[in-house]
């Protein structure tokens, strides 16, 4: 048959190729070549399906990948046109990723041979890249603003309350989130609005060290508080802090759960002594024993400030992240950032907003906990009988060791090429629990997961016969 500009187009039934991904294929490099101008407007499905002998659901899926890479766009009530920012003609579509346990780019390993265990880093192998690539394409055609709002895109704003609300139970309208870089530019955000030289700053004991050094920066004294197999302490918390930085969902790094009644007694101390509590909900929608847990704001928004980020679910590269406040305090972060001068950049964010309202980050978050289970799983399997914590969420667990048994096990990993991170470094003060921090979300294949973790696993049980057991045992 022939197409729009003429263009040939054919199926083979008998081609091991599905009929959708080679009219997908066709249609794909008729664009790239120029056949088919931008603009231009493409049969509907049900006459294409019609002109090439093929049920509707074989074009429909056609033109449906065609739109989540960025090459088509329907218009209402008009049908289906391509793109005006279709790629150039030298540019060939890539395949999708598959998550296959594939090893990541050379170019992104710490170095050759070498299988970085350390947590922080999420894992992209997954990355849906045609939506990925359709968000950017995209947004690349925004123009930029005169006079940026400190506050964030409206559109943007609009569609991260609607995913908090899904994802995190949290019921907030626009006015009170705020965009930012991440959550550590929020905890800075907040930090420099809130703050004055001096004001004391309780922080979890062990806890996040960049969260530590940004509150340092911002003239705070840290006050360390204890935090035990379920997170934070509550009883005991000095009545003249400013500000509490917490990690409710999944303490940061031992992987406690703050239960109900501890968030309850948090609240109840915040409002009695005027204090804020920052909660970073750094990994909160990768849970992998029970659904992910509401956020600590939903119990009382104003005393908490919610701090989220797309680091663990996309990659650090997007660059965006999200405060949840009060409105006044919203305000006052926001004129505040306006005389920093601190902006989180429009592509990005206009990126964010259709991966969100077309629900593509959604589905992402869905293959990526399964992903991390998987993985996880595969961890506890390679370290079975070693005693390990926090393995219920996030992207890392720890295993609990002495304090001199995890620094040997650590050097010997690494001499072997396995790096691992230990608990001494999440210290402020003399380290109060000790062991191994075993991240895998990034940097390794799930063979090389059970190849490295059957190495620590095996350095473990080398440890000299007067050393003492682990914690616990």
């Amino acid at each position: 048959m022939r197409l729009v500009g003429e263009l040939p187009l054919t199926v083979d039934r008998s081609a091991p190729e599905p009929m959708s991904v080679q009219l997908a294929g066709q249609l794909r490099s008729a664009m790239t070549e120029g056949r088919v101008a931008p603009g231009e407007r493409l049969p509907s499905t049900r006459a294409l399906a019609k002109a090439l002998g093929v049920s509707r659901t074989v074009v429909t899926e056609a033109y449906e990948q065609l739109y989540a890479e960025g090459w088509l766009e329907g218009r209402h009530g008009s049908g289906t046109y391509v793109t005006d920012i279709a790629a150039p003609s030298d540019e060939v579509a890539p395949a999708p990723f598959e998550s296959r346990g594939g090893e990541r780019p050379s170019w992104e390993r710490t170095e050759t041979g070498v299988i970085d265990l350390r947590p922080g880093v999420p894992w992209i192998g997954a990355l849906d890249t045609p939506a990925w690539r359709r968000a950017w394409r995209l947004a690349a055609g925004v123009p930029p603003a005169t006079r940026p709002d400190p506050r964030g895109l409206p559109g943007l704003r609009a569609a991260l309350a609607d995913y908090i609300r899904r994802s995190r139970g949290v019921l907030c309208p626009p006015s009170r989130v705020l965009v930012t870089r991440g959550a550590t530019n929020g905890l800075d955000l907040l930090a420099a609005t809130v703050l004055r030289p001096g004001d004391r700053v309780g922080v979890e004991e062990p806890g996040y060290g960049r969260a530590r050094e940004v509150l340092a920066a911002r003239g705070a004294e840290l006050v360390p508080c204890p935090v035990d197999e379920h997170g934070l302490v509550v009883d005991g918390l000095p009545d003249d802090l400013r500000l509490v930085y917490t990690t409710p969902s999944h303490q940061y790094p031992l992987g406690g759960v703050l239960p109900v009644p501890r968030r309850q007694a948090l609240l109840a101390w915040a409002r009695r002594t005027g204090a804020l509590v920052a909660e970073d909900d750094y990994d909160g929608e990768f849970r992998y024993d029970v659904a992910p847990l509401p956020a600590l704001y939903g119990l009382d928004p104003d005393v908490v400030v919610y701090l989220g980020t797309t680091t663990k679910i996309l990659t650090a590269d997007v660059g965006v992240g999200w405060l949840v406040a009060r409105p006044e305090l919203v305000e006052e972060i926001a004129a505040r950032r306006d005389r920093l001068n601190d902006r989180t950049a429009v592509v990005p964010q206009e990126a964010m907003r259709l991966l969100l309202e077309r629900g593509d980050l959604d589905r992402h978050v869905r293959r990526m906990r399964a992903e991390y289970a998987r993985r996880r799983a595969a961890v506890a399997e390679a370290l079975d009988g070693l005693r390990l914590r926090g393995d219920t969420a996030g992207l890392h667990l720890v295993v609990e060791l002495p304090e001199r048994e995890a620094a040997r096990v650590a050097d010997e990993a690494a001499r072997e090429g396995v790096l691992v991170d230990t608990l001494a470094r999440h210290h402020a003060g003399p380290a109060r629990v000790s062991g191994l921090v075993i991240g895998y979300g990034a940097a390794a294949s799930t063979a090389e997961l059970r190849t490295a973790c059957a190495l620590v696993r095996e350095l473990v049980r080398r440890r000299p016969a007067t050393a003492r057991p682990a914690a616990g045992a």
